[in-house]
């Protein structure tokens, strides 16, 4: 496989923010994103949503636009304008023709520096988000995976819901948006990233024009890493014909260096048509149609967790099966076809999800973010290819560790040997089995959404 050479350059604004970029002087796109370095994390208990109901605040208009001046302006160019907002970051992004990047970048700059925050828009925009927790709580799913992410990180703002709660969101107002508006979208939080058919002095340029002058505040406060709980929650949620279920334990933060054999790991457990989870609980018992396992990181903290629907009476089968699988994986070893399946499945989707100057421009700043540096692909693509059978087995990643007190302990250390980054972060070993120990249990935490005939 021919490895592929990409043009990327960065520079760092003399007030802190971060540009980034890619040229791809082959398609006629232009995907640039603005990237703020706070999301719902950084929010206080009794502010939780206001991230993302400031990203739908700067749609309501700004000092030079109205919202549908917004809306005219990039369709009458054809361009597509989005924005979302996690839990460590709030973005918003444009995908445009070449020649319309500077229009895209004006009205882009103009959402994130200049918005009104109208005190009669942020009473309807209230009743907009209100209705869009409705609507998201009215799905099982989503439910589901917000009630276990509480019970997993329980005080933390991690476990918080990014849309915010009825009570917090009914009392956001004017002021409270301005005053977390001018400490979150500093030029210090910000990275600009660019990809596609431009150059990198030309993006430069633009961001100079409307961000130069901005004075950084300094870094966020940290809120610390969660720890996790091990909660067994059943909720009872009427007109579903499913029990919902969902099985978690704790997993490494995005930059870990254990990020390459947890991402093999996961797909083999539950990542595709073929992984234990889907034939096992699917194809071979036909006890669910929907059942896969997924991947949570974040900066310090992560988790692992199996999703299921299945009827109330198989929803002990499910459980138990996919509780052997959990066992499965820390006790045998994996085979070398399966190995091998999960590394080319792992490294075909990474290859075929860079195939957008969009999807670029999202790599870019989230390297940034969580790496500081830009890892090529043929770095990522040898992490992966140097995971081994050792690693899954005997490493305690995920469902056992040692005993705290031996692990506090001074332990020689064995010679590190490098190895490419893949969520791209700390510097990877390579670590050779170790021998048998005295394993305590990490917390495995499970989620159950029921319907009331199911009691």
């Amino acid at each position: 496989m021919a490895s592929e050479t990409r043009d990327i350059q960065k520079h760092v604004l003399s007030n802190g923010l971060v540009v980034i970029t890619e040229t791809m002087p082959h398609v006629r796109s232009v995907s640039v994103g603005v990237w703020v370095r706070n999301g719902s994390r950084r929010e206080v208990p009794e502010e939780n949503g206001l991230a993302h109901f400031m990203e739908h605040m700067v749609f309501k208009g700004t000092e030079r636009r109205s919202a549908e001046a917004i809306a005219r302006e990039m369709d009458s160019v054809g361009g597509m304008l989005d924005a979302f907002t996690s839990k460590e970051q709030i973005c918003f992004n444009a995908k445009i023709l070449d020649e319309h990047l500077p229009i895209a970048f004006d009205v882009i700059a103009d959402l994130v520096l200049r918005p009104k925050f109208d005190s009669e828009d942020v009473k309807k925009e209230r009743q907009v988000v209100l209705e869009e927790i409705k609507m998201d709580l009215d799905n099982p799913e989503y439910l589901l995976h917000e009630i276990f992410t509480r019970g997993f990180w329980p005080q933390h703002s991690l476990g918080r819901p990014i849309l915010g709660t009825p009570e917090t969101v009914k009392g956001f107002n004017r002021d409270s948006l301005r005053a977390r508006f001018r400490e979150w979208f500093a030029p210090d939080h910000l990275v600009v990233t660019a990809a596609g058919n431009v150059t990198h002095e030309q993006v430069l340029e633009l961001v100079q024009q409307e961000f130069g002058h901005m004075k950084p505040t300094g870094p966020a406060e940290s809120d610390g890493a969660p720890l996790p709980g091990a909660p067994i929650h059943l909720e009872t949620k009427r007109d579903l014909e499913q029990v919902h279920l969902c099985i978690g334990v704790p997993s490494v933060p995005l930059g870990h260096e254990d990020r390459f054999s947890v991402a093999v790991l996961n797909n083999l457990l539950g990542g595709g048509m073929s992984s234990r989870l889907f034939q096992n609980i699917r194809e071979k018992q036909g006890l669910a149609y929907a059942v896969f396992s997924e991947l949570t990181p974040y900066s310090d903290a992560g988790m692992m967790t199996v999703y299921a629907g299945t009827a109330a009476e198989t929803v002990g089968q499910v459980i138990d099966l996919t509780i052997q699988e959990f066992r499965a994986l820390k006790e045998s070893p994996v085979t070398e076809e399966e190995l091998r399946r999960s590394k080319n499945h792992l490294k075909g989707s990474l290859m075929l999800s860079l195939e957008s100057t969009s999807s670029r421009m999202s790599n870019l700043a989230r390297q940034e973010l969580y790496f500081g540096r830009f890892y090529s692909l043929d770095e990522i693509l040898a992490g992966i290819e140097a995971v081994n059978h050792e690693e899954l087995q005997f490493r305690p990643l995920l469902f056992a560790r040692r005993n705290p007190r031996r692990h506090r302990s001074r332990q020689p250390r064995r010679t590190p040997v490098p190895r490419p980054a893949l969520f791209p972060g700390l510097p990877n070993r390579r670590h050779r089995p170790r021998p048998p120990q005295r394993l305590h249990p990490r917390p495995l935490a499970l989620g159950v959404l029921r319907h009331a005939f199911a009691l």
